[in-house]
């Protein structure tokens, strides 16, 4: 055990229980998984990606690139979770990965008997040859070494919530900066959101021993926590990461609403996505504490110093029975001495500068702490450190040491400053990269911004929370910064000890000092090239801990500077964010809702087998009794419909509202047929164009005022058509007096077809004639159904028979529909669903989805006679292009097999008898393919070269997907009363 005897933000009164691959430990409420195992002298925690070898924790923080575990089990196991950033809860499981059998005793970990042999770039190198190996040999070996971790196999049981917060100031990290600025802001009244990815506030403020205002760290912590939550318009939310600046002053965040539980509370989610709209925001995240490259540097038990002084101060651990530290920064120093002041072992000091500040060197003298000036670590030993080699001027020396804490210096975290394009600026003074040019709305505060000294960072923070609100219209009296002690900042900027043995930069994907310089020598010294061709900073910490001693090494080997060298493009999300909570609620029956029509119920009720149409679940046929298949059932359907009456819910094809004075002109301008002369009670087919020439949409608008019209749409494109016409007002002719309203969800409309649906009609409208010679073929009435249901009902026909469309308001189309089939028992009225329409409407001829791909101009339809050329409208002069006059351009036709017994198939391309099968022969493809129970055989339509020229030819269908090919007949694609005349009677 290396717990210390006192201290640290635990609650020693009580413990947790908790497993690691199998076996139990103990911890305290305020631990972490990785203080926890340190505190049960659990070092080894994980191998490396690539050679397998022994990993311990680094961090202390989200940057961890080491400390990966699968933790939870069953369904909700989650691989690649950093033991780092896990709070410490009863009956917790974990589990280490990438290693087997076990993670003391590893086979992959021979890997790194081969190491020689698979250095940077070894991938491009060894799997060219032979190209046969490639799909039988290096692929599966590939894919079986990838990964890390293992998901989970069951579907996971927890949920996951999005939501939207509007504020004034958002202020990202809670440590000094970050407190200070949400003080100063909320002071004004500003509306402030504080977000930390941490679950306790502070940063690095817990882990420091600084006084601030007369009393300790903590004590401010404590009390500036308490004021904000006094605050009503201040918002704390720890465990939240903002992960991503994005447009209009919107941050993405995760906030891990459960995560330190075994199991959600009810109702409430495992994480929740949150959208952050923030007038302004103060960005004050710290900076991390960057390691130092040397031989033996990824030794289980090499930390960075930051981590150490956590450890000890924060968590109450010493992380090893005795520690030394390796540094050249001041920042560091005052950190261990700190640790060591908490109880924690510091055998020594190591630091490359020739001799610490005087009061850093008091205060070691003070505290027994041995200090190397002019010092580099040179190697270490254990398979666990138990010791490091330590070279100075006066020769090498061993120091046994089980935990060595390294700072190379601070890298300000600056991702988010970059998502919107932003590069770093190089600042020699504390070499590292600071923010160049910021998101609109942001500024940056304290480490961030390379302000490292702690006065600077409480009076940094301050200022710009106050500003924040007042550029957000927020005034109060001015709020004094809190007053820390002067700390000193000192630097003496080193990266890389030369020494023998494997130094690592990028822990995780094991990359080195050594591949980074074959990088070079190969030519891959640009950083984007150095990063894809060694995979440094391509790891689960996105390089946050290794970026900049790999751009330092490739800044010295090519003489250029790190300013010149540059950096890499930083990208939301700034830490991994779990797919689960990016979807939301937005999975299973969530994920696609299906919107059920208004006679879903009654449909049921018969027995309907239904399906998605778009969003729409809709009957697909009505299976009767002693029915051996759903073709018998259709047949059924379409016979019954055409001899006598059928009865469908059309209810899901689009309907729009227009009116004004200026509908006509509207409809004009984007139908290619006239709209403006329709005549009052009667309805017009239209079709649709984009702006290209193509057809967007086709579908019927009925007039039912001079001022008033009801379009329908397919149900595929209903949105897609009214937000076209949307803009079309509003942006292309604001001048022109129309209103718009989606009126798809407010009416039911039944569809009657067949020679006895006038009969069935008749019956339960109240009084309006519905003859031939009162409601003619396309004809339009507002009427009342049913004893005074308001209805409107169009003489309208996709099935090519004697129909009628009723449309009433929703709540009242099952009404209508038990009512229609009450009137049409003595008919035989026959409920049919949509194959049965799709069968009837391919013998009709008439176009649908499969023709209205979007690559079909009016012409290809055979409808290019309906555009006028009177008027302007949409797509008409894109479709006047040469292209879509051509004589070889495919045309609607209509298509029977030969050999009447064969079956068509949809996708089905055409050829010329005895061609060979080749892009250069083909002449179009089948769209639409039925089998015809009036005909007796399959039937089908397509687009065909000349296909108009060639009825009576016959070509060839191939389908080589399906192993079909078989002679077809071109012919009208009006199979069934081509003239038309059972619509009119």
């Amino acid at each position: 055990m290396t717990r210390l005897s006192a201290g640290g933000l635990i609650d020693r009164s009580r413990t947790l229980a908790f497993t690691f691959d199998g076996r139990s430990y103990s911890g305290h409420p305020g631990d972490t998984l990785a203080s926890a195992l340190l505190a049960n002298g659990v070092r080894l925690m994980g191998r490396s990606f690539k050679y397998h070898r022994p990993r311990g924790v680094a961090t202390s923080g989200s940057e961890e690139p080491n400390a990966l575990v699968e933790l939870r089990s069953g369904a909700r196991r989650e691989p690649n979770t950093r033991a780092t950033m896990v709070e410490l809860y009863d009956t917790l499981e974990a589990t280490s990965q990438n290693r087997w059998p076990s993670l003391d005793v590893d086979v992959l970990s021979l890997n790194r008997l081969v190491s020689p042999f698979l250095g940077a770039g070894f991938y491009y190198k060894t799997f060219m040859w032979p190209a046969a190996f490639w799909e039988k040999v290096y692929e599966p070996m590939i894919r079986r070494a990838a990964g890390l971790g293992r998901a989970a196999d069951a579907a996971d049981p927890d949920q996951y919530e999005k939501a939207t917060q509007f504020c004034d100031v958002l202020v990202i990290g809670a440590g000094a900066a970050g407190l200070a600025a949400a003080l100063a802001a909320g002071r004004t009244g500003a509306r402030v959101i504080l977000a930390d990815e941490d679950f306790h506030l502070g940063g690095k403020l817990l882990a420091e021993r600084a006084t601030i205002d007369g009393a300790s760290a903590l004590d401010f912590v404590a009390r500036a926590e308490a004021e904000l939550a006094s605050l009503p318009n201040v918002r704390l939310m720890p465990r939240t990461t903002v992960f991503g600046a994005y447009d209009g002053g919107e941050y993405g965040a995760v906030e891990r609403v459960s995560d330190h539980l075994a199991v959600p509370a009810p109702f409430q989610p495992r994480q929740r996505l949150w959208r952050f709209v923030a007038k302004r925001a103060v960005l004050a995240a710290g900076a991390f504490d960057r390691p130092i490259v040397f031989p033996g540097n990824d030794r289980p038990g090499v930390m960075s110093a930051l981590a150490l002084a956590t450890y000890a101060t924060r968590f109450g651990v010493g992380a090893g029975v005795n520690a030394a530290a390796f540094t050249n920064n001041d920042h560091a120093v005052a950190g261990v001495l700190d640790a060591a002041a908490a109880g924690l072992k510091l055998a020594a000091v190591i630091d490359v500068r020739p001799a610490l500040p005087a009061a850093l060197a008091a205060k070691a003298e003070a505290l027994g702490v041995r200090v190397i000036a002019g010092g580099e670590v040179i190697a270490t030993a254990g398979k666990c450190l138990s010791s490091i080699t330590v070279r100075t001027a006066k020769g090498t020396e061993t120091l046994a040491v089980e935990a060595l804490g390294v700072s190379g210096g601070a890298t300000p975290n600056l991702n988010l400053t970059c998502h919107q394009g932003g590069k770093p600026v190089w600042r020699e003074d504390i070499a590292a990269f600071v923010p160049g040019a910021l998101p609109p709305g942001m500024s940056v505060a304290g480490a961030v911004a390379g302000d490292l000294a702690l006065a600077e960072t409480l009076r940094a923070g301050t200022r710009l929370g106050a500003e924040a609100a007042a550029d957000a219209g927020f005034t109060g009296p001015a709020s004094p910064a809190p007053v820390a002690e002067e700390t000193p900042s000192g630097i003496r900027p080193f990266w890389q000890v030369k020494a023998k043995g494997a130094a690592f930069v990028d822990q995780q994907n094991d990359v080195t000092a050594k591949d980074v310089a074959l990088a070079h020598r190969e030519g891959f010294r640009a950083v984007e090239l150095l990063k894809r061709y060694t995979t440094l900073g391509m790891a689960t910490d996105q390089g946050k801990t290794s970026n900049m001693a790999g751009l330092a090494i490739m800044a010295e080997l090519t003489g250029q500077g790190i300013p010149q060298t540059g950096t890499t493009v930083f990208r939301p999300p700034y830490t991994p964010v779990a797919i689960g909570v990016l979807a939301g609620h937005h999975r299973g029956v969530d994920f696609k809702p299906a919107r059920p029509t208004p006679t879903h119920a009654w449909a049921e009720a018969e027995g309907a087998v239904f399906v998605e149409t778009g969003l729409w679940l809709r009957a697909q046929y009505f299976p009767r009794p002693g029915e051996k298949d759903w073709l018998e059932t259709v047949n059924r359907e379409v016979k019954a419909t055409r001899e006598g009456v059928g009865v469908i819910d059309v209810s899901t094809f689009g309907k729009i509202d227009l009116q004004g004075p200026d509908v006509g002109a509207f409809l004009d301008r984007v139908y290619i047929n006239m709209f403006s002369t329709l005549a009052v009670g009667k309805a017009r087919y239209g079709v649709m164009l984009r702006e290209d020439g193509f057809v967007m949409d086709d579908g019927t608008t009925a007039r039912l005022a001079d001022d008033h019209y009801v379009m329908t749409t397919t149900t595929a494109n209903a949105a897609k058509v009214f937000q076209h016409l949307e803009f079309c007002l509003q942006v292309l002719w604001p001048e022109l007096d129309v209103q718009l309203a989606s009126i798809s969800e407010q009416w039911a409309q039944i569809a009657l077809s067949g020679p006895r649906s006038r009969d069935v009609l008749a019956k339960v409208v109240d009084g309006l004639d519905v003859s031939n010679a009162s409601l003619p073929f396309m004809g339009a009435a507002q009427t009342t159904v049913m004893g005074g249901t308001e209805a409107r009902i169009f003489r309208l026909s996709f099935s090519g028979e004697l129909g009628y469309e009723i449309a009433v308001p929703a709540t009242r189309g099952e009404a209508l529909m038990r009512a229609l089939m009450d009137a049409g028992k003595p008919y035989g009225i026959t409920p049919y669903g949509t194959e049965a329409l799709g069968v009837m409407r391919i013998e009709k001829g008439h176009v649908s989805g499969n023709e209205l791909s979007g690559q079909t101009s009016a012409r290809d339809l055979g409808l290019g006679k309906m555009a006028s050329t009177k008027k302007d409208y949409i797509g008409r002069v894109m479709a006047a292009r040469p292209a879509f006059a051509e004589p070889d351009r495919p045309t609607f036709v209509g298509f029977r097999p030969v050999d009447r017994a064969a079956r068509l198939r949809a996708g089905a391309h055409f050829l010329k008898v005895g061609a060979e099968p080749t892009m250069a022969n083909d002449e179009g493809y089948m769209t639409s393919v039925a089998y015809s129970p009036i005909l007796g055989h399959s039937i089908g339509l397509g687009l065909l070269k000349r296909g108009p020229e060639r009825i009576g030819e016959i070509v060839r269908a191939y389908d080589p997907v399906r192993g079909g090919d078989m002679e077809v007949e071109v012919c009208s694609p009006a199979f069934v009363d081509p003239q038309g005349e059972k619509q009119r009677v």
